[in-house]
């Protein structure tokens, strides 16, 4: 049996809005690629948070797990994630407190340092607090999803008690090192910053100390994926990827552009930058992408792969998902 049919692969969604599209046509595709990734038996769908950007419906990912949630039924669905500088330790254990509730055994909470937003955003959404403050209130919604404790004056109702699988999220050695220490699952960042991804897992690893929620260290890396029938056509869909990069690196509109057979139109500068954003990218066919996937997984040892999928056609973008599904399992 080959590694990557041992790996289990899960999705990461930000929700992307098309080019002509709507924040609630991309929600409604949202939920289409959970459903699309539970029957395709990926393990989680997670939802990330961004603010003001134009091209991602993805602000609120309490509301939007919710609604998946309760549109699908055994994968497991989370944030990927909550950026707790954005907002109050209770307020997050409540919400996601609620959540468990509702859908018992489903719900992952990974939480990110990073506002997830320019600076004139991030402004008007902090509450006084930075990027200083997160491991004493990654501590805190700890101690609030955890078991009660007779005479605590502050409690998270419905939050106590609650089967939430906390995980931490980075893309450098910082929330590597917090992970480590406190024994939880780590997600890196690498469908958007690749560059410490091999550094970031060594040092999890060599410092992980055993906890109440996991034995022994558990990694997930993010993918960008872009699969279809051949290579030439997956690189034609990937367009549409690498010119939102380009549009990102130019501080233009991030709403995804449809695929295109030109050129990019960038400077060596901004094909270098967008090669290193898409370092570990799986674009292609059955055997490339596989490969890549192999290679990836000999190097790194993740023990799972979170795929972003960010393909125009949502038709084709959950064949996407399908296709990956049905090269994983024949091995």
């Amino acid at each position: 049996m080959s590694v990557l049919r041992e790996t289990p692969i899960s999705v990461l969604d930000l929700a992307p809005i098309r080019s002509g599209g709507s924040a609630g046509e991309a929600l409604a595709n949202s939920l289409a690629l959970a459903r699309c990734a539970e029957a395709a038996g990926y393990t989680r769908f997670w939802v990330a948070e961004h603010h003001n950007m134009d091209g991602i419906a993805s602000s609120a990912p309490a509301v939007l797990i919710a609604h998946l949630a309760g549109h699908t039924t055994r994968i497991r669905v989370g944030a990927g994630g909550v950026m707790l500088p954005n907002h109050a330790p209770l307020v997050v254990a409540e919400q996601f407190g609620t959540l468990a509730a509702l859908h018992p055994g489903r719900i992952d909470l990974g939480l990110g340092r990073a506002p997830g937003t320019d600076p004139w955003t991030s402004a008007a959404l902090r509450r006084g607090r930075g990027a200083e403050e997160f491991p004493a209130e990654v501590a805190e919604i700890r101690r609030l999803l955890g078991p009660a404790q007779p005479g605590r004056r502050l409690t998270a109702v419905p939050g106590a008690d609650s089967d939430v699988r906390l995980w931490l999220l980075g893309s450098s050695l910082f929330s590597a090192r917090l992970a480590a220490e406190l024994g939880l699952p780590y997600a890196f960042a690498s469908h958007f910053a690749p560059q410490q991804l091999d550094a970031a897992l060594v040092l999890y690893r060599t410092e992980f100390r055993p906890s109440a929620e996991l034995a022994a260290p558990y990694a997930a890396i993010g993918v960008p994926l872009a699969a279809a029938p051949t290579d030439e056509e997956a690189e034609f869909l990937a367009s549409s990827l690498r010119r939102r990069w380009l549009a990102l690196l130019r501080g233009a509109s991030l709403r995804l552009p449809p695929p295109s057979s030109e050129m990019l139109d960038a400077s060596p500068g901004e094909r270098a930058a967008i090669a290193d954003l898409l370092g570990v990218a799986a674009i292609g066919g059955r055997e490339r992408v596989c490969d890549h996937l192999a290679a990836l997984l000999a190097r790194t040892g993740a023990d799972e792969l979170l795929f972003t999928c960010d393909i125009h056609d949502q038709e084709l973008r959950r064949r996407a998902l399908q296709l990956l599904a049905e090269w994983r399992a024949a091995g």
